[in-house]
């Protein structure tokens, strides 16, 4: 085995660990390397949430504080960055850091286990909110902890927490001396990774070289999946390529008519580039897993994942998105792109060349008189994997449908294009007539499995009832989903 040292800044010092396998996670090491024991090990799949954890990297002057899974995040990824386990919020003189402080006062801890996990989730938010001046609302805060699960049902006791420790004396971390020891261990010399079981290549043409030099490598891109391969299926990689240090792919470019987001952007960055071009999207980013999970996986590993339920593709279909592939070959770098729904094969397949790259996501625009929506149906409404995804993009021009894209999920072995219900749909008027069409044609268009998520039936007549509920919303219909009901707390 040969690795480079894993250098972290924890507690205002450079850590070095030396000897770490490339498929050891960063939760395994805590425990077991450094015995920080206040970490649990609830789910190992990214679930749960007791594992929480905060990085810190440098974003611009100020610090990104991100709360991700460490059960399912290999800890090499980690490399540069600054960590914050719970045993790192109380102060120097045993006082309670006000995420901890609070938890106490609103009675937010039962059986215990949980908790160091809505601590950090807290904590997290506690940085980048109360500690710019931010107010923290109900519905934030349950945003903030849609990645931890109380099995003891004391959500409404740490919701309260969540927002009563902004009103605790202030607990800040001294960015300014963070920054710079952010910038001097990334100025610290390093050995050539040409040899490294585990290489984080910084730069776009040094990912796209060492693919090439290592075609078989394991890809990771937050782990997010791979982790779950190596935590659940025990899988092993003898080397491990991470794409989410590189400076290029990290990028979400703002271009006049299209949005180019790095595949290396996590999927916290990437649905706010999307949401902020189409706000109608912000339930759905919500929904897709929880936040921890979304501050770790990127858009670019859930696209070249291609799992049939994963949630961003259908999204990206209907929008009519395409995808960039890019190589390293005889001397010079070559790229391609197509639709992203012409990357796929069949059930976790896909066209890539064993030493391409997919580099980059290409999304159109919102346009004038555009009706979009994107469904997701699954057990949970936060922090679930759809048994269901729809998405629909519509041109109506003078109540004739002059433009139709859809995208569905979780009813083949790839997410798909509904070609014949758009085909069926173009051309037609907006009437309840040509939606009642559409639908037996959207049922009839796919032959779903049954699993342990749904049944067969059951995603066929769903997906009819969804193109329905479509047309119901354009017709201006609201409060036909839960998430238009007010939170706790909240006025109606």
């Amino acid at each position: 085995m040969n690795t480079q040292p894993l250098r972290f800044i924890r507690g205002g010092e450079v850590v070095t660990l030396n000897g770490i396998e490339p498929n050891r996670t960063l939760l395994e090491v805590l425990r077991e390397d450094m015995h920080c024991t206040g970490t649990k090990e609830g789910c190992g799949e990214g679930d749960c949430g007791a594992c929480t954890v905060v990085l810190g990297q440098a974003d611009g002057e100020q610090v990104k504080y991100s709360a991700v899974n460490s059960c399912i995040r290999l800890a090499h990824s980690i490399d540069g960055m600054a960590l914050w386990t719970v045993e790192d919020l109380a102060q120097d003189d045993g006082s309670l850091h006000p995420a901890q402080e609070a938890m106490v006062e609103c009675h937010g801890s039962q059986c215990g286990f949980c908790t160091p996990g809505f601590v950090m989730s807290m904590f997290g938010m506690y940085q980048n909110k109360t500690c710019k001046g931010q107010a923290i609302s109900r519905e934030e805060a349950q945003a903030a902890l849609s990645g931890n699960l109380c099995r003891c049902t004391g959500y409404r006791p740490i919701l309260d927490a969540t927002q009563a420790m902004q009103a605790l004396p202030l607990a800040q971390v001294n960015e300014a001396e963070l920054l710079l020891n952010l910038e001097l261990l990334a100025q610290e010399p390093r050995a050539p990774e040409a040899n490294s079981t585990y290489q984080s290549p910084q730069t776009l043409l040094g990912l796209l070289q060492a693919r090439a030099q290592f075609p078989d490598a394991q890809l990771v891109a937050g782990c997010t999946d791979v982790g779950l391969w190596i935590t659940k299926m025990h899988m092993q990689f003898p080397r491990v390529l991470d794409t989410t240090q590189v400076a290029e792919l990290r990028r979400i470019e703002d271009y006049p008519h299209h949005i180019a987001i790095g595949a290396a952007a996590t999927l916290t960055d990437a649905f706010a580039a999307l949401v902020a071009d189409r706000p109608q999207l912000t339930s759905f980013a919500h929904r897709f897993a929880g936040l921890p999970v979304r501050n770790s996986g990127t858009l670019g590993g859930n696209v070249a994942n291609g799992s049939p339920i994963g949630d961003s593709m259908p999204l990206l279909i209907a929008l009519q998105a395409n995808v960039v592939l890019m190589a390293y070959r005889k001397g010079k770098v070559v790229h391609r792109e197509m639709p992203l729904e012409d990357l796929y094969i069949s059930y976790r397949k896909n066209v890539m060349a064993p030493d391409e790259v997919l580099a980059w996501i290409k999304v159109p625009k919102a346009t004038a008189g555009e009706k979009s929506a994107v469904y997701k149906i699954s057990k949970r409404f936060e922090d679930d994997i759809s048994a269901v995804c729809l998405a629909i993009n519509l041109q109506i021009d003078n109540g004739v449908v002059t433009s139709a894209s859809i995208g569905a999920g979780g009813v083949a072995a790839t997410p798909v294009r509904a070609r014949k219900t758009q085909a069926a749909l173009l051309g037609q008027p907006w009437t309840p007539a040509t939606v009642q069409a559409a639908m037996a044609v959207l049922r009839a268009e796919f032959t779903p499995i049954s699993d342990v998520r749904a049944s067969a039936a059951y995603r066929t007549q769903v997906l009819g009832n969804l193109l329905q509920r479509f047309w119901l919303e354009s017709q201006g219909l609201q409060q036909i989903d839960l998430h238009s009901l007010p939170l706790e707390g909240e006025a109606a």
